[in-house]
Parts: structure tokens; sequence; C-alpha cells
């Protein structure tokens, strides 16, 4: 396989140099603690339905389902498609109970719904589990910046922690989303460029399915059977509702309106774009038969396609999705270490803007883990199976009392703590001794858990303190916010953050007619210069609308 050429790594760099710029904007804006996790509840619902459209991605998208692509067709997109019902189940259900909760992290809210005790079991037990989640997000960077450079596995996987690292200690949570926001553009436009890229080389999407025609069943492999999809979907629910990340991007925006909107608009993107993503790891089935490694399918298929330059910008991309996922992670990891370990446990009284320094040290430590971590993955039997094997250990127990106890008004802490343990023994004991399939042994773990979670919380009476709790808790979740709770953003840091949104936009653009000019004789430069005077132009309506939206404002005022 060919590896990345001078250009390519010029183009890489000089979209790093973008994305630092926005970092440094935003970092300069963060005066506390809550602006460093939550935004101060005034970002945007379009962007953060973006930013949680793109940490659901990573690499790993490009990786692990790229390779059930790979080997069995379109399936590799009914099984992505798994994510597109926790977005529409938040939308409905969970967004507003979370905005509603009024808290800085998820572990927070364990506290008031259950007790103190729980509050620190699931903080401890639920940082475990998001680090080796995230090993795996970093393990697959690893893999796919090995196949297309001339680093090793190990170089990669320090290489891309460090940077992922350095973007998100900078502006915390308002820089993760506008970067993310950055590279969905980026990401957006280079698959799609790669789409008809690879469907050129195989002679055209009819000749591509009469070459490979079981790829284009929906429900072909083992991965296409109808009960190990029903259970796949079935755990990303949960784990997705439980997830961190995931609940901190509904409690971020400013009202349940906003709530409803995000959720919706993600399960848009998350059904229109897997078939864009990974249609061209399909035609690697054909352009690129008998890869030794189905992962490295997507990275096969660019380097095969794409002149230097633009492989540059695929590669650039790939990182984008990858440091999205991690941005994001490690912000709210971090959240947790600082405001639920740090500040409640060791330094209560502690200044805002030494609880800032600490979350950027307890980033850099969090990285760190990660990056050691992930060089050892690869003994799960890569990316999707260590994910799969991870998720049923940890997420499927943690989740379950944190989603349905904030439904459930008539469950405990003592259900919660033998959930937990109920799920982890159930998982160890699925995953090392029973002979069961993966889909059956699932299905049973969460029946289990379920059933312990209800079951304690009808049988052991609480007391009537903690019913109160749970009461005052419920009533909380259940009232609108009120005006007075619903945050506005700076008018001056609005324009701030348009003018350098539209100025990042503006750069990418040329950034794509630099790199697809160096290749305008061949369709992939023509596609990308293209796309570059897209991105300029875009960015100037931008920039033009938000000049009238100031201009009618001060008009206003006149």
């Amino acid at each position: 396989m060919e590896k990345l050429a001078l250009l390519d790594y010029v183009s890489i760099i000089l979209y790093l140099l973008i994305m630092a710029g926005v970092g440094l904007f935003f970092g300069w804006f963060v005066k506390d603690i809550k602006g460093y996790f939550k935004g101060d509840n005034t970002i945007p619902w379009t962007i953060s339905a973006i930013s949680n459209f793109m940490g659901s991605l990573s690499t790993f998208v490009f990786v692990a389902y790229a390779g059930i692509a790979y080997t069995d067709g379109i399936v590799g997109v009914t099984v992505l498609w798994c994510t597109v019902g926790p977005f529409i189940f938040a939308a409905l259900v969970m967004g507003k109970r979370w905005i509603r909760s009024r808290i800085i992290t998820p572990i927070e809210y364990l506290e008031t719904r259950f007790n103190n005790k729980i509050r620190q079991l699931f903080g401890w037990i639920g940082l475990g589990m998001r680090f080796l989640d995230n090993m795996v997000r970093q393990y697959a960077m690893g893999v796919f910046l090995m196949a297309a450079t001339d680093l090793s596995f190990v170089e990669a996987v320090v290489f891309s922690g460090i940077i992922t690292t350095l973007f998100t200690i900078v502006g915390g949570v308002w820089a993760v989303i506008v970067m993310d926001t950055l590279q969905f553009i980026i990401l957006l436009f280079v698959s799609v460029l790669l789409v008809p890229l690879s469907l050129e080389a195989t002679g055209g999407l009819a000749v591509l399915m009469e070459n490979l025609p079981e790829h284009f069943e929906w429900f072909n492999g083992a991965k296409g059977q109808p009960l190990w999809l029903f259970v796949y979907y079935l755990m990303v629910l949960l784990k997705y509702n439980g997830n961190w990340v995931f609940i901190q991007r509904f409690y971020s925006v400013k009202d349940e309106k906003a709530t409803k909107k995000l959720g919706f608009m993600s399960a848009i993107l998350m059904f229109v774009f897997p078939i864009v993503f990974l249609l061209p790891a399909i035609a690697a089935a054909d352009i690129l038969p008998n890869l030794a490694d189905p992962e490295q399918a997507y990275v096969a298929v660019a380097v095969y396609l794409l002149p230097a330059g633009l492989l540059g910008l695929m590669i650039a991309a790939m990182f984008s999705a990858t440091m999205s996922s991690l941005n994001s992670e490690f912000n709210v990891m971090s959240a947790v270490l600082t405001n639920d370990i740090y500040k409640r446990l060791i330094n209560p009284k502690a200044s805002d803007k030494r609880l800032i320094f600490v979350a950027r040290l307890n980033i850099v430590m969090v990285g760190a883990i990660v990056v050691f971590g992930s060089l050892f993955i690869g003994k799960l039997g890569g990316a999707f199976e260590a994910n799969k094997i991870l998720t049923g250990l940890f997420a499927i127990p943690l989740s379950i009392p944190l989603v349905l106890g904030m439904l459930f008004k008539k469950t405990n802490s003592v259900g919660a703590f033998f959930s937990v343990l109920t799920g982890i023994f159930s998982g160890l004991y699925f995953n090392i001794w029973a002979s069961l399939s993966w889909e059956v042994a699932t299905l049973t773990q969460i029946v289990l858990c379920t059933t312990v979670f209800f079951i304690s919380g009808q049988l052991l009476p609480s007391k009537k303190e903690y019913e109160m709790r749970v009461n005052n808790f419920f009533y909380k979740i259940n009232t609108p916010l009120t005006i007075d709770e619903i945050e506005h953003p700076d008018p001056k840091f609005r324009k701030a953050l348009g003018t350098i949104f539209s100025i990042a936009v503006a750069l990418s653009g040329i950034l794509f007619i630099s790199m697809g000019y160096h290749s305008i004789h061949v369709s992939s430069g023509k596609i990308a210069v293209i796309i570059g005077v897209v991105c300029v132009l875009f960015s100037l309506l931008l920039k033009m609308y938000l000049f009238k939206v100031e201009e009618g404002k001060n008009s206003l005022k006149l």
C-alpha cells in the first residue's frame, strides 16, 4: 500500500493549524467552570447536533463499520443505523429531562436521584468504562494512521493522542463543539469526494451490484440476522442514552425545544450519511479484494484513489472524526474528575481559576491513560469486537439504572447497586465461560439487569426522606424551565463566534482549492476545487447574514 506524500503532510498540518486557531479563540472566552463544561447553556442546537453526530463517529466508523461493509456489504449501513433510535428517543423523552435537571455532570444527577454512594460507584466504574471505550477509538485511529503513513502503530497512537489532548485542553466544551462543526464540513466533503471516485473505479454502481450481489442484501452475513440486529440496536439505545457525552449535549443547549431539535437533527444526520461513509468500503471489496485486514478497507481505497494533497485531506478528515469524538469524551471525563471528585472530595472551596487549571490537568491525565491502554486493544480481536465486549461488560450495567432511573420513580439505590453488579458479573460469565451466542448472552444480560433494578425497588421499601427527595427530583424534571433560567449568550460573543466560524470555513475552502488545483487534470482535483469554492461562498454568505442581523439589531436600538 502506498503512503502519504509530502503534499499530504502539508495539508494535514494546515488543517491542524486552522483547528488550533479555533481552540485558542475559545480559550480566551472561558471564564468559569460552567462555561468550560456546559458552554453556559448557550450552545445553539444546530451545532450541538452536528457535534453530537461527529461524537458518534470517530475513526471507529471508518475502521470497524468499514470492515463490516467490506466483508458483508450494505449490512454495515444497517448496523450503523443503530444510532438513529437513541437520538429519536432522546428527542422525545430524555432530552428535556436532562436540561430540567440543572446539572453540570451526569454523575451529579445520580446523587440526587439515588444517593452519594451510587454517585461514587457510577463515577469510578463509569470513568473506567469511558477509558476503555476511548482506548478503542484511539486504537482505531492508530490503525488508520499506520496504514496510510510511515508511522508505526505505537507512533501513530502516541502522535494522535497528543494532538487530541492538546486541542481538548484549550477551550472547553465551546471549542470542542465548534471544532466538531468545522470537522464535519471537512469530513462531509472529503467523504462525498471519495464516493464518485470509488464507483468510477468499479465501473459504476450497476456493475458493482452485479459483481457483488450479496453485498447489496440488507440482511447479509451473521450481523444481518434479525435477532443480532435487534439486540445490537437495543444495546446501543441504552449505551447512548447513558453516555456522558451524549447527555452533556442535551443539557448544554438553552431550553427544552432546543433539545428536541437537537435530537431529531442528529437522527437525520445519522440516517443519511452512513451510506455515504460506507459505500467506498463496499466498493473496496471489488477494487481491492482479499485485503489481509478488512478494517483497513476505507484507508486502503482512499490511498488507492486519491492523489497527493487530497489524500492528506482525507487523513485529516478521519483524524478530525476521531478528534471530535475524543475531544468530547475527554472534556466530559475531566468534568467528572474535576466537579465530582476534586471539587467534592479534595478541595470544595477551589476558585474557578483553580478548577479550570485542574480540569486541564485532568485532560492531560485522561489522554495519557487512553493512549497507553489503546496499545493493547488489538488483543481483544479488533476495534468492533473490542467495543462490543466492553459495552456488554460496563455500558449496559451502568446505563440501565441511569436511564430507567430518570423515567421510573419506583426504583431505588439498592436496585441500582445490584443491577450494576448483576450486569458486570453476568457479562464476565457470558464472555469468558458461557457458550451462548453474543446476541442471546447480551439479551439475557439486559433482561437480568432490568429485572433486578425493578424488583429491588418494589421489594425493598425506601426511607421517607429518600422518597421526598425523589419526589422533588421528579417534580423538577417534569417542570419546564422558567424564563429566568434560560441563558442568552453575550451578543459580542455571538458575533465573534460567527466571525471565527466563517473565517475557518473559508480557510478550509482555500485548503480544498489549493490541494485540488494540484490535481486539476483528474476528476478528483476538479471535484475538490468545486468543494473549496462552495466552502468559500458559504463563508461569505454566512458573514453577510451575520452582518445583516447585527445591522438590524442596531437599527432597532436606534
